[in-house]
């Protein structure tokens, strides 16, 4: 699709320096060209000397009047979805990527047209249903060359209920749709716990928790209000770090001053975390924080011993008397790179059970959906190796006695902020009592524990006394 009036603020802004829009199937051959996907096999020195590495999507693309920059494309499925993204302001020299706003809103727009179409990727014709559906879906989408909505699942395929002049002019253009029938609000907190733990004296573990808050509000009318509340236990780490949905209509600018990379002192703003909005159609992240929590909810240690053609394993996990103990799921995964599959396996846990996988490279401790009371369990082992081939897996990081535990857990209705959701203190303009459903979710995430007999490939060095 082709936009006249973003071509001519182009032009507005480029001057004699500006590219024209080669014809799409000019365009074509060039952007095919460009991604080696036609005459992969000649050398083009512009396009393929060692010097020229791409760390991005953004591509050069040169046609016949110059070279089009910046051409955002990337390829999933077997398709190739592209766009050209408007630069406000000159071109030479070229401005950084991160200081053009087009370029992040083409991406959302194109992961939108992605969402929309992959899952149809098998059917042949639910495809051509779909893409033909497409330039009725951008008109709403992005009209006259702005992305409004990027969520294209959630608009409409036909023009039944498009309006050219919105019914209340109040309505704003995040609510492509309207709802009828009783009121009801779906919040989710979910925290995710990242953790590097090294159980050695001069390097620091360290551990991050990041939190997102969704939000689905069915709503009768075209600009319902609705406030919603974040509340955190007496004397928790304040939330940092607070970005918050374009929908929010007012907030306290002390909530968005806090910041992670600064140290924390008593004026930082502690709640509660108000957020009067005027919320989308369909569903929607309201904010996203980060907390500088003061332990990870378990913590554990990993030693590794190499003895002759033998290793022994000992692994220690408590979880934090603080953290629920209730999981959906928790388990600690070995790998074992750059060895052949294990031969032999002795191994004792105090708690779960031990799984070694298909290809015998991975053992799979299943500690299950509680922690005993003592709230703290372990596993010992001793493993040998058979010789190893190509379809075992490799790192060039973990070498020799440099290893890890990786833990993989899901903890429902509870947060390691501590963070909640006053169901009673949700408001909204609307007459009728609403359904409010609120739910927590603490989700492990790059959650290691490094072998503490090896070098950690990444330390944090602390100075020592």
């Amino acid at each position: 699709r082709r936009f006249p009036t973003v071509e001519l603020r182009a032009e507005t802004f480029n001057g004699s320096m500006h590219v024209p829009v080669p014809s799409d199937s000019a365009f074509l051959k060039a952007l095919l060209f460009e991604l080696r996907l036609v005459d992969d096999h000649v050398f083009v020195e512009h396009r393929d000397t060692c010097t020229r590495i791409n760390h991005s999507s953004v591509y050069s693309v040169s046609t016949d009047s110059g070279d089009l920059w910046p051409v955002l494309a990337f390829q999933k499925s077997g398709l190739i979805y592209a766009c050209l993204p408007l630069v406000e302001g000159p071109l030479e020299p070229r401005p950084p990527l991160l200081t053009i706003s087009g370029l992040s809103q083409g991406l959302a727009l194109l992961l939108g047209i992605m969402d929309y179409v992959s899952p149809s990727r098998n059917n042949e014709a639910e495809m051509n249903t779909k893409v033909g559906q497409l330039r009725n879906l951008l008109i709403q989408a992005c009209p006259l060359g702005t992305p409004l909505n990027t969520n294209i699942r959630s608009l409409n395929s036909s023009f039944e209920d498009i309006q050219e002049i919105p019914a209340d002019k109040d309505q704003p253009a995040w609510r492509s749709s309207s709802y009828k029938g009783k009121p009801q609000v779906n919040v989710c907190i979910t925290e995710k716990v990242k953790c590097m733990q090294y159980d050695q004296r001069d390097v620091v573990d360290t551990w991050q928790v990041y939190g997102g808050v969704n939000c689905k509000c069915d709503i009768e009318g075209s600009a319902p209000k609705v406030t919603l509340t974040l509340n955190l236990p007496t004397n928790a780490p304040p939330l940092q770090d607070i970005v918050i949905h374009h929908c929010v209509t007012s907030i306290d600018p002390a909530m968005l001053m806090s910041c992670s990379a600064e140290p924390l002192d008593d004026s930082v703003y502690s709640g509660p975390y108000k957020f009067p909005f005027i919320p989308p159609s369909d569903s929607f992240n309201l904010c996203y924080y980060t907390s500088q929590v003061p332990v990870p909810p378990i913590l554990g240690c990993y030693q590794l011993i190499e003895e002759g053609s033998q290793i022994k394993i000992t692994v220690n996990l408590k979880l934090h008397e603080s953290i629920k103990n209730s999981f959906e799921y928790c388990e600690a995964r070995i790998p074992f790179f750059n060895r052949g599959p294990i031969a032999q396996l002795e191994y004792k846990v105090t708690y779960g059970q031990l799984d070694l996988s298909r290809e015998k490279s991975l053992l799979v401790w299943v500690i299950g959906q509680k922690f005993p009371k003592s709230l703290e369990v372990s596993l010992t082992g001793t493993v040998s190796f058979g010789t190893a081939g190509k379809e075992h897996p490799t790192d060039f990081v973990c070498t020799g006695n440099t290893a890890y535990v990786k833990l993989y857990f899901r903890i429902p209705d509870c947060t390691l902020t501590g963070c909640y959701v006053d169901q009673h203190s949700v408001q909204i303009s609307v007459p009728g009592k609403p359904k409010i459903t609120a739910a927590r979710e603490l989700i492990s995430s790059d959650y290691y524990l490094w072998n503490s007999k090896a070098p950690a490939p990444m330390v944090y060095k602390t100075s020592l006394d």
